[in-house]
């Protein structure tokens, strides 16, 4: 039983990475910008914050020095796409791009490098209760961080004005600058927003989740975080459920390569990005489902003059 509480905790581990970088793509989309390049801002955004963290010893500082390097590549993604007009899709594969080359070539020296001790995070009381301690109360707070901001996001976007207004620019930028709202302005702030989330995802993976540096460390987490607001219909409760799946789903080929379970290694490491796909494919078959969901802008440049 001791082996399931440890999946369980791997699990919410593994998820909060996936569930930060897609509620950042979220609110991207919920604003009509697509961006295609979490996966490179998460890898800038993971060499800042280890480096920072290495050279400091402050996670704080760390989480700020990723989240800054997220915001800072979606600000220049933000200036192309809504000011420019560039094609949204083409410009965020050039980010994930550039963000591969960049993070490798900034992080050659950082490969050796080692993070420094840190204190327990166990809840006192909680964390030793049998199974449920293990699995639930001795995480880093980013993790109950996350919980409470998906319920935050919630909140933001069906009751406050602001957020109205953020979905009412996804859904018709036209009228939404008709009434006098600076369209693109909210959308930059949405974007801006959703690379700081991105950061913040990158910044936990090297810092907490594996303590080290490795180049290409994302694997993927960036395409799996875009896949999850498709997934979850860009529903921030369902973002999160969403993302513990496949933080369980990843942490299951560990789990039976564990327990000996006669399973190619090859097989097992596919299986995150084969749930992906499946999930992608089930979801599909009902397209007017989507659509219901989906804002009415999403993609769409936006022609204040037309």
């Amino acid at each position: 039983m001791e082996s399931y509480a440890l999946l369980v905790a791997a699990t919410l581990n593994a998820g909060t990475v996936l569930a930060i970088a897609a509620l950042g793509l979220l609110i991207n989309e919920k604003a009509g910008i697509v961006n295609l390049g979490a996966e490179g801002m998460m890898l800038c955004a993971a060499i800042a914050g280890f480096a920072t963290v290495v050279n400091t010893g402050s996670d704080i500082m760390g989480f700020a020095a990723g989240a800054l390097a997220g915001m800072v590549m979606a600000a220049i993604f933000g200036g192309l796409v809504i000011w420019l007009n560039t094609n949204q899709y083409a410009t965020g594969l050039a980010l994930t791009l550039f963000g591969t080359g960049f993070s490798a070539f900034a992080g050659i020296r950082d490969v050796q490098e080692k993070m420094p001790d840190r204190i327990s995070f166990a809840i006192p009381y909680l964390s030793d209760i049998p199974l449920v301690g293990p699995a639930l109360f001795r995480h880093h707070p980013f993790v109950y961080l996350t919980v409470i901001f998906t319920f935050a996001l919630i909140w933001f976007l069906n009751r406050t004005r602001s957020g109205l207004i953020l979905r009412s620019v996804g859904e018709s930028p036209t009228s939404a600058h008709g009434l006098g709202y600076p369209v693109r302005w909210i959308r930059m702030a949405a974007v801006v927003t959703g690379g700081a989330l991105c950061g913040l995802a990158g910044a936990y993976l090297s810092i907490i989740y594996t303590p080290l540096w490795v180049e290409g460390m994302v694997a993927g987490k960036g395409w799996i975080a875009l896949a999850l607001t498709t997934f979850a219909t860009w529903r921030p409760a369902r973002v999160l459920l969403g993302a513990y799946l496949f933080g369980g789903v990843t942490m299951l080929q560990f789990h039976f390569q564990a327990s000996g379970v006669e399973i190619p290694s090859q097989l097992l490491s596919s299986l995150p990005y084969l749930a992906t796909i499946l999930v992608l494919v089930l979801i599909s078959r009902n397209p007017q489902w989507i659509k219901i969901n989906m804002p009415a802008s999403i993609g769409k440049p936006f022609y204040p003059g037309s």
